[in-house]
């Protein structure tokens, strides 16, 4: 049984800042686990610019991106071990670790953090008609074939679901010399960002189908076409609108799923709407001493928002572990009769950080969130209870691009000290007309 004090599940862009931000917040006790041979994650194969406006003021590539991170984790001398698996997590923060050169290995430690992103929605979530034929791959799997593997995946290609990684591999594989005959989206709205739209399909003429969705995939042996079909508010296909598409590709862009298997098998609580762990103004989840960041937590569209999250958690897993939080069963929980929960409604799909103690939260407080269809000139109000704390105007909110609002400390406690509020609240963020 080996010890650490900070172990960090994750060697991509979340578990690369997290790390940083620890170390430069006194921890020195740290082990970075990472499954894949190399640090930095997804980015690796995401060889597209557009990244680090945020972070470092100018646009990278993934790999660029990744790579400074990585750059500052060696300076810091900050071990990671690569090629390595977790397998299991006890409450008791006991990991267990499967690697080729050491076996299976447990390492216990004083504080965790999660980060270990997510994957891709498969097909089979999809209840997608047809045979199970060659040529249906994942976009991530394209991307990393393409971009990393050398190999094209199809000359004929059809998009089902409009997530960046979709939209983003339309221009590769136009870039490759693929034909893109259409991209379909179930909803009336892309699930991208913007740019992406504007930059992958507008820039490349490729057609963007909303409320359509593949009704038939054509072929036994290799993909041969598929069939298209319009599609009504509650989804399902409308009789007559179908349309086949011949093709040998067919890329599967459908949502992403954060990786929380082992979240929930030891035991933290799980938000039913993002799929990542409930947690506090500090990131820390339903068990004490864990934390979690990146897009394990919620699915982000900007990395730079990723590193950020990630280096909060570092420096509230530093906090942890220096004793600033209170250790006293009595004082935790006083801390807990005074938590806000932080609640979504009318239009807010969900938030993230899920509760607030107003005496541990920094002077600003980012709560970020998505809404559940596209409004436009619209209000983003936060209430406290019954009082409004915060309304501001947006011209544009899509469900593909996360929002954000800051909360202030100075004026949230100024609220809670009137006696309305003495014994908790809940805070509200919702849309409003006007």
């Amino acid at each position: 049984m080996r010890e650490h004090e900070l172990v960090i599940i994750g060697g991509g862009p979340a578990g690369l800042a997290a790390a940083i931000a620890a170390k430069q917040s006194g921890v020195d006790d740290i082990l970075i686990i990472e499954r894949e041979k190399e640090l930095g994650g997804i980015l690796n194969q995401c060889i597209h610019n557009g990244f680090g406006l945020h972070t470092f003021q100018e646009e990278l590539t993934g790999p660029e991106y990744a790579g400074r991170y990585v750059e500052q984790v060696r300076a810091l001398q900050i071990p990671f071990l690569t090629n390595t698996m977790a397998v299991h997590i006890d409450k008791d923060k006991t990991v267990t670790l499967l690697n080729r050169e050491q076996g299976l290995v447990q390492i216990k430690t004083k504080a965790l953090i999660l980060a270990m992103g997510c994957r891709e929605r498969p097909r089979g979530a999809l209840n997608i008609p047809g045979y199970r034929p060659a040529g249906i791959y994942s976009a991530g799997t394209a991307q990393r074939l393409v971009n990393i593997e050398g190999f094209l995946p199809g000359r004929e290609v059809v998009i089902l679901g409009s997530g960046d990684i979709g939209l983003i591999m339309a221009r590769r594989m136009t870039l490759e010399g693929a034909k893109v005959k259409a991209v379909a989206e179930l909803m009336p709205y892309s699930g991208g960002l913007k740019r992406n739209i504007v930059q992958c399909l507008e820039d490349f003429d490729i057609p963007l189908l909303l409320s359509h969705t593949v009704v038939d995939i054509k072929g036994k042996e290799r993909v041969e076409a598929v069939v298209l079909a319009q599609v009504d508010e509650s989804g399902t296909p409308i009789a007559g609108t179908e349309e086949e598409y011949s093709c040998d590709t067919l890329l599967l862009s459908c949502g992403l799923l954060p990786e929380n298997e082992l979240s929930r098998e030891m035991g933290v609580e799980i938000n039913p709407v993002t799929g990542g762990p409930v947690v506090n103004e500090s990131l820390e989840t339903s068990l004490e001493g864990v934390f979690a960041c990146g897009n394990v937590l919620h699915v982000h569209d900007l990395v730079d928002y990723v590193s950020g999250e990630a280096k909060k958690a570092g420096q509230q897993a530093a906090v942890y572990l220096q004793g600033k939080q209170e250790a006293d069963e009595k004082q935790q929980a006083a801390a807990k009769g005074k938590r806000i929960l932080v609640t979504a409604a009318d239009g807010v799909r969900y938030t993230v950080p899920n509760s607030i103690d107003p005496a541990k939260m920094e002077d600003k407080l980012i709560v970020r969130f998505r809404v559940g269809k596209i409004y436009k000139g619209c209000y983003v109000s936060v209430y406290l209870d019954d009082k409004r704390l915060l309304h501001r105007k947006r011209p544009v909110m899509a469900p593909g691009e996360m929002e954000e609002i800051i909360l202030e400390k100075q004026k949230l406690q100024a609220l809670l000290q009137e006696s309305a509020y003495q014994n908790g609240a809940k805070l509200t963020v919702r849309i409003e007309e006007d």
